[in-house]
């Protein structure tokens, strides 16, 4: 695990801002203090300042106080936010009256200091599904330029380091679209090739899975990952990717010199893009436990600005480690903007 060290050296280096819309909840409030102490990230906690203090009294909690407090119910920026989710919804058939009450909704309101500047990053989901942490944040952060879907990847730690970068890969689509279509594995596929750049610290070499290697097998299935490998090279002529391959063609080198010798890719790859959420769900979790590798995820990746959400069953070390992500996220995602 010596690559979660550098995550999180690297988002000590570059403080970034994220908020916790669960504020009062144990585990969050947990997190927070350890993220606090060790000087990782500055955080902002939604909730009601007294609940916060008390908690604090009763975990023994020592720097909770470093964090900034912002009570849903009352704040100098609540009419702020209000307007601007107004503004941002209006079409949609928000009125100034349902924005007075969406933005005491904290998983809203942390979008909206996203969206106004006042945040990096979210991390939530220790008391919320993924649907209600999703749908403020596609509907006021978006997703990025370029990118038409949010997808969700994992981290593998795989004790075989002849794989990847010494045992790492980063794994695609394993949490959000059931069945992109091309253009939507296409975009699943450069964003999974910032996750790594901007998280693993690796130079990605990206493969677009199927159960056929260079045309060894006719589906409509395969056609479409090979039409989502062309998008993307279009997308991103300077990134290396190549489909369709199978998996041990994609991993294995001795399998790539006979199954696809002239890619660049093949027997090379550090990032794997699944064809459907199933396969990638499946694949994963067979790699975790019948291979005893580590899984951190799922990072969303294609939104605008970082927002990761959490396994209700989750612990201190996940959120701690989610916001160390989501910092690097943010920063990779800020100097990109600067290379525009």
């Amino acid at each position: 695990m010596d690559l979660m060290q550098e995550i999180i050296a690297r988002a000590k280096a570059n403080k970034q801002r994220i908020v916790l819309p669960e504020g009062t909840e144990e585990r969050t409030l947990k997190a927070a203090d350890r993220l606090l102490a060790d000087k990782v990230a500055d955080i902002v906690l939604i909730g009601n300042p007294v609940e916060i203090n008390k908690l604090t009294a009763k975990f023994n909690l020592n720097h909770i106080g470093e964090a900034t407090i912002v009570d849903p119910q009352n704040h100098e920026k609540k009419a702020v936010y209000a307007d601007l989710l107004f503004q941002l919804r209006q079409k949609k058939g928000m009125t100034p009256e349902k924005a007075a009450v969406l933005v005491e909704d904290p998983l809203f309101l942390a979008c909206l200091m996203i969206k106004a500047g006042d945040a990096d990053g979210e991390i939530a989901g220790a008391q919320n599904t993924t649907g209600n942490v999703l749908r403020p944040a596609l509907q006021i952060i978006k997703t990025a330029p370029g990118i038409n879907c949010v997808s969700g990847a994992f981290i593998m730690f795989t004790k075989k380091k002849e794989y990847g970068k010494e045992g790492i890969l980063v794994f695609a689509d394993c949490a959000v679209m059931p069945n992109p279509t091309a253009p939507e594995l296409a975009s699943i596929a450069l964003a999974t090739a910032d996750t790594a750049r901007n998280i693993v610290g690796l130079e990605p070499r990206v493969a677009m899975l199927s159960f056929s290697t260079k045309g060894s097998a006719s589906h409509e299935m395969v056609d479409k990952v090979t039409e989502a490998t062309r998008l993307a090279k279009e997308m991103a002529p300077d990134l290396k990717i190549d489909g369709e391959l199978q998996a041990d063609a994609a991993l294995v080198e001795k399998v790539a010199s006979l199954k696809a010798p002239d890619s660049d890719v093949a027997g090379k790859a550090n990032v794997l893009v699944f064809p459907t959420l199933e396969v990638g769900n499946i694949a994963y979790k067979l790699v975790q436990r019948l291979g005893d590798a580590e899984a951190v995820g799922p990072i969303l990746q294609g939104m605008a600005a970082p927002v990761n959400d959490l396994s209700r069953g989750c612990s201190v070390d996940d959120i701690y480690k989610m916001v160390a992500i989501a910092s690097n996220q943010s920063i990779g995602l800020k100097a990109a903007k600067q290379k525009q």
